[in-house]
């Protein structure tokens, strides 16, 4: 029998004043456990290993990964209708509360139309973005540069489904990404080399592991093309596709919010290392 709890969640938690994008899934293993996994607002997919349950309460516990503090993020929550909510107490001791909306699901259109490709960068200004603090980001002869770590960089205009090109390069060591609809990010790393990961060169961060490592040396341009439609998406980075045709099961960590049933801005990584973009061109699907 199916726990009304079962399934994958959007949540939002309420941390220092802020409104943290989250995720969560449930799911039965066998026939007496529950398992999932959770999604913080930063930082990857991590498992969860047991979903305990007691009256109508349920409880579990993470791990730190990047976060400061050395305990456990442990979870507590209810459903009440179609909406779970509960208590975090995070790795600093300190509570927070929470709340989660079932995730949607998204169409997926099997021969879209596409309508005019927009070229996402102009000459020699950022019209069209804006970033997410303290701006380090600027654009000379085309070319959109962020030399140091600082801030993320977010396009005005949002999108649903779409065909995105972009082309990258990166100094040695480097990290960026790239966040489609604001929400799911295909890493830029510096791999070269690495086997495939989902938290290396083209992965689906946490989630997709591509096929195989294209990643060319540092200082290289390199390009991704990907398509998006509904959760479904395909990457070919530098002319192989690694990811083809597979389902994003959920939000990233970094997501600008968890309300996946809404079109998107692209966000742009700057807060992981120096990144120069060129020729983000982006189709969207037309009705």
């Amino acid at each position: 029998m199916i726990n009304p709890i079962e399934g994958r969640w959007n949540m939002v938690i309420s941390q220092n004043g802020k409104e943290l994008p989250s995720w969560l899934e449930i799911r039965h293993s066998g026939t007496r456990t529950l398992v999932g996994r959770f999604v913080y607002a930063m930082g990857s997919a991590r498992p969860i290993s047991e979903i305990s349950m007691k009256d109508d309460k349920f409880t579990f516990s993470i791990p730190p990964q990047w976060e400061d503090g050395n305990r456990n993020m442990e979870f507590s929550g209810v459903l009440d209708g179609d909406v779970l909510s509960g208590t975090m107490v995070y790795t600093d001791g300190k509570s927070y509360e929470w709340e989660a909306v079932r995730a949607p699901k998204l169409e997926y259109i099997k021969n879209p139309k596409w309508g005019k490709p927009q070229n996402l960068i102009n000459e020699n200004d950022l019209n069209g973005w804006h970033a997410l603090g303290k701006n380090q980001w600027s654009v000379e002869s085309g070319i959109l540069k962020s030399p140091r770590s600082g801030a993320n960089l977010v396009s005005d205009e949002k999108f649903q489904d779409f065909k995105l090109h972009l082309e990258f390069r990166y100094p040695e060591g480097s990290n960026s990404g790239v966040y489609l609809r604001g929400r799911y990010e295909v890493q830029i790393t510096d791999s070269k080399g690495a086997d495939p990961s989902d938290i290396e060169f083209s992965g689906i961060y946490g989630f997709l592991t591509p096929s195989e490592v294209v990643a060319k040396e540092a200082m290289e341009w390199q390009e991704y093309d990907i398509t998006l439609i509904g959760r479904r998406v395909t990457v070919v980075a530098n002319g192989v596709t690694v990811i083809k045709d597979q389902i994003i099961p959920g939000i990233t960590g970094g997501a600008l919010d968890s309300r996946e049933g809404e079109p998107g801005p692209l966000l742009l990584q700057g807060d992981h290392g120096p990144i120069e973009f060129r020729n983000i061109v982006i189709t969207p699907r037309v009705e």
